[in-house]
């Protein structure tokens, strides 16, 4: 049906999140109908990024340096850490322009069926970072799917000898995700946390 290059441009595309055949084909029907400085410039940022964006070695956002902006801020409170599973997380409450603190990103939840456990997580660099900087509070902001309360209650008694660790309050389904969520909705949901029991 699809000339190779064309068949393979489409199966690459499918690859991403979110898209599906018929989007896929509109992409790249797109890509060819753009100039080759495009196509390349487009070609060279997602190898620029692949290369040079990795993780911030003190709370595991994405960034192209070894600190990220985040933690470099010396305008951010440095006794709170909002942790969450993902950088998509971290970007989904930068939006609220609500909260002021660190983050800590746990890179994923805790998900026995799909073979992830708490030493698959950025989870003892937390305790050992909480404890090292004496933390005053962290703020668990962790969607409440079944293996993000898991992720939650077993984080959260990790850290409780340590510090007050609060959850944030939830305006979404069940099963719902955080990247989703409208800015306001996530605001609340900050000012209204309360204190993991």
């Amino acid at each position: 049906m699809y000339t190779p290059p064309l068949a393979r441009l489409i199966e690459q595309l499918q690859k991403l999140p979110g898209v599906g055949p018929k989007t896929a084909q509109r992409l790249a029907l797109h890509i060819l109908k753009r100039s080759d400085a495009d196509a390349q410039a487009l070609a060279k940022s997602i190898i620029d990024a692949k290369k040079q964006v990795g993780f911030c070695k003190v709370c595991f956002h994405l960034s192209a340096e070894p600190v990220c902006e985040i933690c470099r801020n010396q305008n951010r409170e440095n006794k709170v850490i909002c942790v969450v599973a993902d950088s998509r997380d971290v970007i989904a409450l930068e939006k609220t322009r609500e909260y002021k603190g660190k983050y800590h990103v746990l890179g994923g939840v805790i998900s026995p069926m799909d073979g992830i456990g708490p030493e698959q997580l950025n989870v003892q660099s937390l305790v050992q970072r909480v404890n090292q900087e004496k933390t005053q509070e962290v703020i668990l902001a962790i969607s409440p799917s079944v293996e993000g309360e898991t992720t939650t209650l077993y984080v959260g008694g990790l850290l409780k000898p340590f510090t007050k660790v609060t959850r944030i309050a939830f305006g979404l389904p069940m099963g719902g995700d955080l990247e989703y969520a409208d800015e306001v909705t996530l605001a609340r949901a900050l000012e209204g946390r309360r204190e993991l029991d």
